[in-house]
């Protein structure tokens, strides 16, 4: 399959946070290639496109943002999904005077993390959010373990094997953008044990979004306690998934 970011579980030890990826490879000398899993991190036509489709208008973003919402992901991958998402919350507030802060937080999950460099170059397909861009690379650079700070976003990035480190994350998201690579390249990232992990680690009535319509993947979602609903897909692609988690409604 095409179009998604960083997995955060394999079965080989990840690199080290900041080394970059060394199973990379640029198709049309701009879109990054993952040749462990053989899937390109983001649309080869319309990343930024399908980033606003698939994980925005998928958890009903940015309607429901708010200051303080709390957005997870896994994959990080080149922090497409991230910037798409600072700059629909810019573009929201200014249309309705809401007030920023305190910002919306962005938690990711990545076991193969880019070099500055590799990002830096991924993004500039993107021009539209060069600013952003540039920001988040210096301080990935500095330290890809620190808190990031974009104007509205405050970001970080739990490294290593996702089946590792989600259980021992504290938090729980609003939101979730599921971006692994392809289910059927990448199915570590997909199993039943880890979407119980993305449920208990969210809020009740809270959402997440993919691009894949992976039977065994909405069945996961399904039994760890999501409402599950295949929609139309982005692109060539013909369905995608989203859903609520059930119980009581989060606002937003």
């Amino acid at each position: 399959m095409q179009d998604h970011q960083s997995a955060a579980a394999g079965d080989d030890a990840a690199p080290a946070a900041g080394a970059g990826q060394g199973g990379l490879e640029w198709r049309d000398g701009r879109v990054p290639v993952s040749t462990r899993f053989q899937d390109p991190y983001f649309s080869l036509d319309h990343g930024l496109d399908e980033t606003r489709q698939v994980f925005l208008a998928g958890n009903d973003l940015p309607a429901r943002l708010r200051p303080g919402f709390h957005i997870a992901e896994l994959g990080f991958g080149t922090g497409l999904n991230a910037l798409a998402t600072v700059a629909a919350w810019r573009a929201a507030r200014a249309e309705t005077a809401r007030d920023a802060t305190p910002p919306i937080r962005f938690t990711s999950f990545e076991g193969f993390a880019m070099s500055a460099a590799q990002m830096a170059r991924a993004l500039s397909a993107f021009p539209v959010l060069e600013q952003d861009a540039e920001v988040l690379v210096r301080a990935w650079e500095a330290d890809p373990h620190g808190t990031i700070r974009l104007e509205g976003l405050e970001l970080r990035v739990i490294h290593g094997d996702v089946r590792d480190t989600l259980p021992d994350w504290s938090g729980r998201a609003d939101a979730w953008f599921l971006d692994g690579f392809s289910p059927a390249r990448n199915p570590e990232m997909w199993q039943p044990e880890l979407m119980d992990e993305v449920a208990r680690h969210t809020v009740p009535g809270g959402s997440f979004a993919t691009y894949t319509a992976a039977g065994f993947v909405r069945e996961g979602l399904a039994k760890a306690g999501f409402a599950v609903v295949r929609v139309p897909g982005f692109g060539r692609k013909r369905h995608m998934t989203r859903g609520r988690l059930e119980g009581q409604v989060a606002h937003g």
